[in-house]
């Protein structure tokens, strides 16, 4: 049994288990990330590990140590079958990774992971080289070699609206910092621009606390970057905070800002909590107790879209900008959510509206510019729709949909990439970027050790990112992979750009007959072949 070598980013590393995936070649564009592993079998005694990287990616390579964390609730009922080896129990999982320089200590025997990323600051040179990596174990030094095929073409920039909804409370509560202090715009920063880092160009934006994942009659943390004063039955707003926000995204590299749901969840009947200043002091104006379709929270909505809408506009940034109603209506919240989108349209008619929601009618009776379907009602907006968006969550869990649960093969997390291009999607959302609550934001929890939001979602669902020390975020496994999908879009936009649409399309359906989001390779390395081919016929058209 061979001890030490290399494998795909899309292995799963678990100790007792042999990783396959043996990896020999790399094929990249010149300015894409790639990432691989070097997975080691050790006896048992602790044991450092150094890895010395070829001088050409001395500057370029960062290294991750893989690191298993628990997960005691994995798949909930009703689920499919393609899990991880074990099964969909509880167990260590692969996911946290921690920087590290090359050097690792490991202990417990078994086989273990170091995760390597290629990050080229400037477009590596195109054409063939092999890459000689020296590994230092206890018994010597031994060299690992990897032929590296970079082609010459570019990934394109990212046309893809993607947003991970981006909590300011978590990491206030998470780090112990009072909101909106200095310490705490810091925080905001560096998490901000983690995420521009792997794809994540459009940033929900707390104009007021989001209504989102809160039980009914509870509060989140208050995270409102509008000031309010109300006084004499009217209003005046501060937009100070929101100002910072907006010229801290744009330094950060965002491209579009998500305004938070001005109604609540789960059917529109309320308004979000809004504080202000009155004569009497702070105190909450709006929130459960208030009728979302009353006179007296319209009103307020009335005078805050006339000032908003010239703030946005002296910022130069309305045209970035998309406004929510209320996440995931169904049909019984139709009325209530008629009611509040009307409201919408009439304050913020000139803007784009986009809700997750997974019932045609609603688009169908005017009710939203771009709806955003669950993955597993796309079919019924396709060709129906002028821009397809969509999204998944908690489900589906079923029917081997593609989805980035802890416990999921890797292959299910970046499948997704091929699959939003051949539906040509626009946008994609998912709910929990940082989400370290219980559900319903009813508790803080350790990321850590709680992987399941205090057992309410499927393992991993709630967050992509762990809080490391010094507020430096931590990126999962998953985060990683999810941004090769989007890297395997853009591969697929810049072959299009090349022989266009129909060739592209054919190109993949030459290797995955009818690829969609829950037909897609079922194996890293099958799919990886794909993504060769692509880069193949880049190659190819590059040459003519």
């Amino acid at each position: 049994m061979k001890e030490l070598y290399f494998v795909n980013s899309l292995e799963n590393i678990f100790p007792d288990e042999v990783p396959g995936g043996q990896l020999t070649h790399i094929s990249m564009l010149r300015n894409e990330r790639y990432s691989f592993q070097l997975v080691v079998y050790l006896p048992g005694e602790e044991t450092t590990v150094r890895v010395e990287p070829p001088e050409e990616l001395t500057d370029c390579l960062h290294f991750y140590d893989v690191k298993a964390i628990p997960v005691h609730v994995p798949a909930k009922e009703k689920c499919d079958d393609d899990f991880l080896l074990r099964g969909g129990k509880p167990g260590d999982y692969p996911d946290l990774l921690v920087p590290c320089d090359g050097e690792v200590h490991w202990q417990g025997k078994g086989w273990h992971a170091l995760w390597l990323e290629i990050d080229p600051g400037e477009p590596l040179a195109a054409g063939q080289r092999e890459l000689s990596f020296a590994v230092e174990l206890p018994r010597g030094k031994t060299t690992l070699s990897l032929e590296l095929s970079v082609v010459d073409a570019l990934l394109p920039e990212q046309e893809l609206v993607c947003t991970h909804w981006f909590y300011c409370d978590c990491l206030a509560d998470q780090y112990e910092v009072p909101i909106f202090s200095e310490e705490h715009w810091q925080l905001i920063e560096k998490y901000l621009r983690f995420a521009v880092q792997h794809g994540i160009n459009m940033i929900l934006t707390p104009l007021f606390t989001p209504p989102l994942d809160t039980a009914i009659g509870s509060e989140r943390p208050t995270v409102q970057l509008v000031g309010v004063t109300a006084e004499n039955y009217g209003y005046s707003f501060d937009f100070s905070l929101l100002e910072r926000w907006i010229d801290l995204c744009n330094a950060c590299g965002v491209r579009y800002f998500e305004m938070s749901h001005l109604f609540t969840q789960w059917g529109a009947k309320h308004a979000p909590k809004i504080v202000a200043k009155t004569a009497e002091g702070e105190k909450r104006l709006f929130g459960w107790e208030t009728n979302a379709a009353g006179a007296e929270y319209k009103h307020f909505l009335k005078c805050f879209a006339k000032e908003l809408d010239r703030f946005l506009a002296e910022k130069g940034v309305r045209e970035r900008c998309f406004f929510h109603v209320a996440d995931e209506p169904g049909f019984k919240d139709f009325i209530s959510y008629r009611s509040a989108s009307r409201i919408i349209s009439e304050c913020f008619g000139e803007y784009r509206s986009i809700d997750a929601l997974s019932e045609y009618l609603f688009y169908q009776s005017g009710l939203t510019k771009t709806p955003i379907p669950c993955i597993d009602a796309i079919e019924a907006f396709k060709g129906r729709v002028p821009e397809l968006w969509t999204y998944y969550c908690s489900v589906p869990a079923k029917d081997n949909y593609v989805n980035r649960f802890l416990y999921y093969p890797s292959v299910r997390n970046r499948a997704l990439g091929a699959a939003l291009y051949r539906y040509n999607c626009k946008g994609f959302l998912h709910w929990g970027y940082n989400f370290w609550y219980t559900v319903l934001s009813k508790g803080r929890i350790d990321p850590f050790t709680d992987t399941a939001s205090g057992g309410g979602f499927p393992a991993g669902d709630g967050f992509v990112v762990y809080p490391g020390k010094d507020g430096q975020p931590l990126p999962s496994l998953r985060l990683k992979v999810f941004y090769d999908a989007l890297q395997d879009q853009r591969a697929l936009a810049c072959l299009e750009s090349l022989v266009g649409r129909e060739q592209a399309l054919q190109t993949l359906a030459d290797q995955w007959e009818g690829y969609s989001f829950r037909s897609y390779p079922k194996t890293g390395e099958d799919l990886i072949a794909l993504r060769e081919a692509v880069n193949d016929a880049i190659a190819g058209a590059v040459r003519k």
